[in-house]
């Protein structure tokens, strides 16, 4: 995918988006369409990510990552999403599951799985929502009962990406009390006896896959609690703020390749004597999609740069939530019709269009988006719900 002008973007993250790009046009675009229909993730693939450094490539180095900014995992992340958004799952996964990790967890016990998730070699999955809620993330039944040096897990998660795939999970669950204040986090390793998974037969995102998690009185030892006992509601949504800005950037380049691809199609295609480009009912259409894609990039970039300085940006990721899935979703939908049946059939156009569909639904829907960036701008008490 060829970066554009971008302000957020200086020589080096340019040159890093050169070498992630060329990485996955080679390595990982062509095995697209057959990853969707095999449903296989290719964890060769992960490895080699890792092997570059781009898998969390702002985790410190003493965790496998490089130190870098925020904004140079945007960047990966964008190159990888263009070939498949499947794929970017491992980068997605990686920064928002590493960032709690090193930030909440003892160093002891996360380093080794952290040093693994940087390499490729881990996947970790993020066990949050459950089968009676899924944006009313503080209202959850899993329980986590201390008894002794472990803690006890007994429930479900559900609608979990990599669910059946991942080494560890992040779960959360409720040690007491209600609302927000009762929900703790921990690793738990996806070996351990009482757990068992399904995967269901998604619409699309298939070679990443979706599932449940069941947990049937699973011992984890406490030493893998991640922050303290009932703070794990604040440490999620604080993660949150980067993986939407990400999730933002992930839809709207698999958008942008359906655009370049609509582009160059429209100036081939013929009709009437002319090609479609001349039609303004084409040429204009894909120029207002064209301008609302890069406008909603920036969006995005402007959230990871805010992270990365330590400044405000809970609405901005909103945003980006928001808007970019939807609008991914309407572009794509868009180059498919310009391509006429050839779009319809099955192949990578169509494939984009079932892929972006989900990230309107996962990750928090448009309306808990609206609610965020409106509690942001005149305050909880004035948006209660």
């Amino acid at each position: 995918m060829t970066t554009r002008a971008n302000p957020y973007l200086d020589d080096d993250l340019l040159a890093l988006a050169e070498m992630a790009g060329a990485f996955a046009t080679e390595r990982i675009a062509p095995g697209f369409v057959e990853r969707d229909a095999s449903r296989v993730l290719d964890r060769e693939l992960a490895v080699q990510m890792g092997e570059l450094g781009l898998i969390a490539p702002e985790l410190p180095e003493q965790y496998g990552g490089q130190g870098a900014s925020k904004v140079a995992a945007g960047v990966i992340h964008e190159q990888v999403a263009a070939a498949d958004l499947s794929i970017s799952y491992i980068n997605l996964l990686g920064s928002l599951n590493a960032q709690i990790l090193a930030e909440h967890g003892d160093p002891d016990v996360v380093a080794p799985w952290l040093r693994g998730l940087t390499a490729g070699q881990v996947i970790c999955s993020l066990g949050l929502t459950e089968p009676r809620g899924g944006s009313d993330a503080a209202n959850l039944a899993l329980r986590i009962t201390r008894d002794g040096d472990d803690y006890v897990l007994d429930g479900e998660k559900t609608s979990i990406s990599a669910a059946d795939q991942a080494e560890i999970c992040v779960v959360f669950g409720r040690t007491g009390g209600s609302g927000a204040r009762g929900i703790t986090a921990v690793l738990v390793p996806m070996g351990l006896p009482g757990i068992t998974t399904t995967r269901f037969d998604c619409h699309g995102q298939r070679a990443i896959g979706r599932g449940s998690i069941f947990f049937d009185s699973v011992r984890v030892p406490v030493s893998h609690r991640l922050g303290d006992e009932g703070g794990g509601f604040v440490q999620v949504m604080q993660g949150f703020d980067f993986s939407r800005a990400l999730i933002g950037l992930q839809v709207l380049a698999v958008a942008r390749a359906a655009l370049d691809d609509a582009w160059s199609y429209s100036t081939e295609r013929t009709a009437f004597g002319q090609p479609l480009s001349a039609f303004q009912g084409i040429s204009h259409r894909l120029a207002e999609l064209d301008t609302q894609v890069e406008a909603a990039r920036l969006l995005c970039y402007q959230a990871l740069w805010a992270a990365d300085r330590g400044l405000p940006h809970t609405a901005e990721a909103a945003m980006c939530k928001w808007w970019a899935p939807k609008l991914a979703y309407d572009v794509v939908h868009e180059c498919l019709l310009v391509h006429g049946h050839g779009g319809y059939d099955r192949g990578v156009i169509e494939q984009r269009l079932r892929d972006v569909l989900g990230f309107q639904i996962g990750d928090g829907t448009a309306q808990i988006m609206k609610t965020v960036i409106a509690r942001d701008r005149v305050g909880r008490a004035a948006v209660p719900a």
